[in-house]
């Protein structure tokens, strides 16, 4: 079968070479498309893959949005006018859900944000079939009336860390806390404050921080050069980990990491979920970050078993595309 992933983001990236590596085993063609982002194709090479680059993103203004958007659904139509994928895979892409549901292609979704309101309406109802952590309340597909949903034991992130090999930086200055800043430019944390340079600041008198920047260059303070950082790889190094955001959190913590996610937006469920199995998140407000990085800094956690015990939502999809295969 052909089978088409779109990524917009880094952790879109992660997802859709795992699945790639996956699918291509059982004999599936696999059509991988990205954007121009800061995160999405330094991280496709890393990972050793070239995939087709339409669009780029471009965060603006609502006027940009919408035209790159457009943009980009434009151009698959014209890449797929004389071969149709037989299934699309996304982690919420836009584009993707739009081209695909008007060319008849069935699409099968992952999505871990309920917060994220305005591209879970631009996505969700577009779905043949959800995979999603059964962290998730039944609500948050039912209201966008996904028909087929398929929960697994796990989080979205199981699919590249399980197998996960990180490479060991000894360049680093040890002990070492990465802090990464808000996603500002995402519609969800429009009005949300960032601190992050000012929580980086007091982490500093206990360790060595690096501040992973997004769009301003915050980060040159703590002698963090601008540019793409790998930060599966980056935190599997880490002694701490803190963060407004849930990828990098729950990245780190499923590698026996301790991670502290800050803010309301940390409150989640797929986060709560990982603090409840036993992995090192631990959710607090901006006001006590400087008394859990002074507990947990620098203790190591053995999550092994833990992990194993964690369903991957890869081997869910496969099943999921062979059952479409057959119909």
């Amino acid at each position: 079968m052909r089978i088409w992933y779109d990524a917009c983001t880094g952790k879109q990236v992660r997802y859709a070479t795992a699945i790639a590596q996956r699918l291509r085993k059982s004999g599936h063609e696999f059509v991988f498309t990205t954007r121009e982002h800061p995160d999405t194709i330094p991280l496709a090479r890393i990972l050793g893959e070239t995939p087709i680059v339409v669009g780029k993103y471009n965060p603006s203004t609502l006027t940009s949005r919408l035209e790159e958007s457009a943009e980009r659904i434009l151009e698959f139509a014209k890449i797929f006018r004389e071969k149709l994928p037989d299934i699309a895979i996304a982690h919420q892409s836009v584009e993707l859900c739009r081209t695909a549901f008007g060319l008849g292609i069935p699409i099968i979704l992952t999505a871990d944000t309920p917060y994220a309101y305005a591209v879970n309406r631009l996505t969700i109802p577009f779905a043949h079939t959800m995979v999603v952590s059964e962290a998730l309340p039944k609500s948050f597909t039912r209201n966008y009336c996904v028909k087929n949903v398929v929960p697994f034991k796990g989080v979205d992130e199981v699919a590249w860390i399980k197998d996960f090999m990180p490479t060991k930086n000894v360049g680093l200055k040890k002990p070492l806390i990465v802090v990464r800043q808000i996603e500002s430019k995402a519609a969800y944390a429009q009005g949300k404050r960032d601190l992050a340079k000012i929580i980086a600041e007091k982490l500093g008198k206990i360790g060595n921080v690096h501040l992973i920047q997004r769009y301003n260059k915050e980060g040159e303070a703590f002698g963090v050069k601008g540019g793409f950082v790998d930060s599966a790889n980056l935190v599997a190094n880490a002694d701490l980990v803190v963060s407004y955001g849930g990828t990098i959190a729950r990245e780190a913590a499923l590698q026996g990491v301790p991670s502290i996610a800050i803010s309301d937006m940390a409150k989640t469920y797929v986060n709560r979920y990982v603090a409840q199995k036993g992995f090192p998140l631990f959710i607090t407000t901006e006001k006590e970050i400087l008394v859990h990085a002074k507990k947990y800094l620098g203790k190591r956690f053995d999550v092994k078993e833990k992990l194993s015990e964690l369903e991957n939502p890869i081997a869910v999809i496969e099943r999921v595309v062979e059952n479409l295969k057959l119909k």
